[in-house]
């Protein structure tokens, strides 16, 4: 069994998670993801969805609800 899974996020390399005997420890691989970094995961599916819900939660604070302007 691999010990080691790369995790992608809509075509972005989110980083690595490296197996041990507590889960999985992700490492980022774009700052974007840096707040995860070391973070411990039961599994790979795990590590993705918080990178997968990390990168959404970003692209909703950019692109947030336009500003209400009075004519």
């Amino acid at each position: 069994m691999p010990k080691a899974y790369i995790i992608e996020v809509r075509n972005r390399t989110a980083g690595i998670v490296t197996r041990d005997e507590e889960g999985f420890r992700f490492f980022s691989s774009e700052r974007i993801f840096d707040s995860l970094d070391g973070q411990q995961f039961r599994s790979a599916r795990d590590a993705e969805r918080a990178a997968t819900a990390l990168l959404s939660q970003r692209y909703r604070a950019v692109s947030g609800p336009l500003l209400d302007i009075a004519y």
